[in-house]
């Protein structure tokens, strides 16, 4: 019988909030390139009431990640937190965190907005969604996950 160890369970946890990672990502994708064709306000709230579920999984699977990250460097007998790729990896994820934070901050404003009672808002949030702010913040976190799997992949410098 296969005996599973504590670093194989650690593994398994790490690269499930990586996939739960990648989960919100794609949700994400999915919310801002349709929240770029809204054109009506209520089509807007609509989308934004799905927007939570992403939420929950990143924010959840970002804090596993490096947690599980560091316990299975500092669990290894062959990997060290100060590995060039473990550094860069940690420096990926706190600037995925960082780009996710403002990309979050931003389409919360428009939430806000679209679920003010404010007359004449709806030209000033479908303007919003479609501006070029959004979907490039979206697709600069995308780029930064793709990097830190290439980084976890390859493992560059170890």
């Amino acid at each position: 019988m296969l005996a599973i160890g504590f670093y194989e369970w650690m593994l398994a946890f790490h690269l499930l909030a990586a996939f739960a990672v990648a989960s919100a990502l794609v949700l994400f994708s999915v919310l801002v390139f349709n929240g770029r064709r809204m054109t009506t306000l209520e089509q807007t709230r609509t989308l934004f009431r799905v927007a939570p579920v992403g939420s929950v999984l990143i924010g959840a699977g970002l804090g596993l990640v490096i947690l599980f990250g560091v316990i299975l460097a500092l669990d290894s007998d062959t990997l060290k937190i100060w590995n060039g790729w473990i550094i860069g990896g940690i420096v990926l994820w706190a600037a995925f965190a960082e780009v996710g934070r403002r990309s979050g901050a931003y389409y919360t404003d428009i939430q806000k907005l679209a679920e003010s009672s404010d007359e004449g808002k709806e030209a000033e949030v479908l303007a919003r969604l479609q501006a070029p702010t959004g979907v490039t913040l979206h697709l600069v976190l995308i780029a930064i996950f793709v990097l830190l799997l290439i980084d976890m992949i390859y493992k560059p410098g170890a």
